[in-house]
Order: C-alpha cells, then structure tokens, then sequence
C-alpha cells in the first residue's frame, strides 16, 4: 500500500490507497460483461487511428489499423478495466499512478493521444457512484477560495517546478514554436517577444501583469523593450521568486511584485498583461476580472489575455486535473472572454489559438521532468506522485495534439481608432 503521508497535502487528501486497490462496482454500466470484454468490445468499436495492442495475462489483443509500429499497453492489473470504464481519464490516471498499466517504449503520450483522437473520453459512460463522486469533488473545490486552490497547486514545492522549469524565468505557461525541437529556453523567449510586441511596449510605459508567476513577463518587458511594471500574485512562493528574479537580472528599480489580490490594484497603466490567470478565476467572477482590466487600463491602452481555453459548446471539466493538478480551475469558453470584453467597451484587435505550441512546450516539460524527477526528495516525492505529475504532463500533450483544448491569446485596447501595426505578429 502507498504511503501518502509524505506526498504534498492535496494529493495525499486525494490519492486513496484503499479506493485505488478494490474492484469498482459496474453492474449498472455492463450487466453481464466483465470490464475486460467491455474495454476491448469499446476499443474495436472506436479505435480506427492507429494501431494498439493490449497486452494482458501473456495474450496480445489488437486494435485499430495504421502502419505505424504499434503502441503496447501492458495491463498489470484486472483493476485496469473497471477504473477505466467507470472513471474515464480520472480512472485512466489513476490506474497509471497505480502502476495497473504501463505503455511499453515511454510511448505513454502516444498512446493518450490515440485514445483522445478516437473520443474515446467521450464515449465511455459514468455511472452514478462517479457522477457523485465528481459532484462532490467540484463542490469542494468550489467552496474554497481561489487563492487557496491556486496556493495548492503553485506553492506545492518550488523543487518540484525546478525539475522541468528550465527556462531562464521559470515561465509556467505555453511558448512560441518554430520548430518542433526547440528547447524550454527559446520557447519562452519567444512567447514573450510576442507578447510584448502584439502590445506595442515601448520604453517608459507602464505594464500591469496580472498573475505574474515568477516575473519572467515583466522581468523581460523591463530588459528588452524598456518597460516599468508592477506584478501581482496570491502565490506566495512565486512572489518569493519574482522578487529574488528581479534582483538578479538588475531590474527591481524598474519592476516590483505585490503579494495579493488583482481586485485591490490601483493605478493607471498603459499596457496590461494575463498570462496564465484566468484559469484559476470562476466563471461568476469573469465580470470583476474584465471590469478590473477596464478599470486599471489606460484609456488608449491595451491588454493581452493568454489562457487555456476550451473550443466546444459545453466546458468540460477534466476530472483527473480538477482533483489532482489544478483543483477549482477552469477553461473558459471564447465567447465567454469576448462577452466580457464588448460588455467593458474594450475592443478585440486580435485572437490567436496557440494550442499546437501548448504540445511543444509540454514535450519539454515531461522530458525534462522524466530526467530529473530522480534528484526530488523520495519521502516529500514518492513514486505515486511522480506517476501522477508524469500523467498530468502526458494528457496535456495528448489534449492539446488530439482534444478540445484551445491555447488563446486576446489583444484588445480601449481605443479602436489608435495606429496599430498592418501585419500579425
């Protein structure tokens, strides 16, 4: 049995050694058929892409069609099955942190994305005792406040995020790809380049980064296009980090982070910059996020939101993210954001999905952290939470290549008819 005593406090609360052990009742989902008969009926009625074989007691099952090498599933444990079928990606997670199942060759990611490219997330059903099971964890998640789901993520241990982190700033948010092998490094500079130049920063002008994470936005905006700025964070080790940041690039005369809520800012700055912020605020608060943007902004200033977004009708909520990764998050719907922004009378300039770049950036983080998850203390980092950080980075690359993840960025400003570049960045 794992020992969750000294895993972070949100994943021990999480993980259930007893639950993660016991044959889950699916009598309502399969009457008569075993789990096993019914993954593998599941998988050849909807696995078209590509070729899987499940391999379980010595026997290869095939599935699929594709003259690509196939990708080996290796069931190491019955309870596999039942998870799956009656938790979608929550039980497939779950299962993998188990070590019920292993994808032979590190083909974990190939595999995910096969099965998000069939929907086969979409397809398997719940039955009642999960539907009220994620009832019940959404409500929790809901009933705390937003600095406090966003402290269990971010404040969970800064040797944690050193361990695939390896850009300059520590940048925690999708980059900018030419090229499918660019490092961690290039990838973020880029991005912020970007950023800087879709808003037009020019020397002198004030830059508000809301949800600063560890100042790399205005740590760059300060070096490279001469910007001053102000950072606000609720995280209390990213307020640590920006600060000592600031320090060793030589900009803390120039740039300066407050611990607290963006709600309580006051001022008037010429550009203003979300990188990665609006996830963590509740659908209900979308009006007192926007409304602060208008009220903080200059009035011929413009803003950039960057955020994980969703592309479909209805915003689902992963339910493995929602318990073990980002708990009371969220993925707002585009026509969500553009509501807010006509109802505050700031005008889009620009829309831009970045999801395929999302899938590079994660390639690097699960490389990265696949080398170096080893140096982690393995009493504080047992092989339980590994398992369920190696799975997070996985589904986000298999999401972003083969789901309904959208990466966007909105540009927008308060005055419609100033001068504003001819060509996209």
């Amino acid at each position: 049995m794992t020992d969750t005593r000294y895993m972070p406090e949100h994943a021990a609360r999480a993980f259930d050694a007893k639950t993660s052990r016991r044959q889950l009742s699916l009598a309502q989902l399969l009457g008569a058929r075993q789990p096993k008969d019914a993954f593998f009926e599941m998988l050849s009625r909807h696995l078209h892409q590509g070729t899987l074989i499940v391999r379980h007691n010595g026997v290869d099952h095939h599935f699929g069609a594709g003259e690509e090498a196939p990708i080996v599933l290796r069931v190491l444990r019955d309870e596999f099955f039942s998870r799956v079928l009656a938790f979608g990606n929550l039980g497939m997670g779950e299962a993998f942190m188990a070590q019920d199942f292993e994808v032979e060759d590190g083909r974990l990611v190939d595999c995910l994305t096969m099965l998000c490219r069939a929907g086969l997330h979409k397809k398997l059903r719940s039955d009642w005792s999960f539907l009220f099971r994620y009832a019940g964890m959404l409500a929790s998640n809901r009933l705390l406040s937003p600095a406090t789901n966003v402290r269990r993520h971010y404040d969970i241990g800064e040797d944690v995020f050193d361990a695939f982190l390896l850009d300059r700033y520590q940048v925690y948010s999708c980059g900018y790809a030419h090229a499918q092998d660019d490092d961690a490094d290039l990838l973020q500079q880029r991005k912020l380049d970007r950023i800087c130049q879709k808003l037009e920063i020019e020397p002198g002008q004030s830059l508000l980064d809301i949800g600063c994470g560890k100042g790399g936005m205005l740590i760059h905006a300060a070096l490279n296009f001469g910007a001053r700025g102000v950072g606000v964070t609720n995280s209390v080790a990213h307020h640590a980090r920006a600060q000592e940041n600031a320090a060793k690039y030589g900009v803390s005369d120039r740039v300066r982070f407050i611990l607290g809520d963006y709600r309580e800012i006051e001022g008037s700055f010429d550009r203003i910059v979300s990188v990665g912020m609006l996830e963590h605020v509740r659908a209900k608060d979308y009006a007192a996020y926007f409304g602060a943007i208008e009220r903080l902004l200059a009035p011929k200033g413009r803003g950039l939101v960057h955020v994980i977004g969703c592309n479909t009708a209805i915003n689902r909520h992963d339910p493995f993210i929602q318990k073990y990764v980002f708990p009371g998050s969220d993925t707002p719907k585009l026509s969500a954001m553009t509501t807010e922004l006509e109802k505050n009378s700031l005008a889009i300039l620009d829309v831009e999905n970045m999801a395929r770049h999302y899938a590079v950036t994660l390639r690097r983080w699960l490389e990265a952290f696949r080398a170096n998850s080893g140096t982690l203390d393995p009493v504080r980092y047992d092989t339980v939470f590994k398992r369920m950080w190696e799975y997070y980075l996985s589904c986000g690359i298999a999401s972003a290549m083969a789901g309904d993840q959208a990466l966007y960025q909105l540009l927008f400003t308060k005055d419609y008819h100033a001068p504003y570049r001819l060509q996209r960045v």
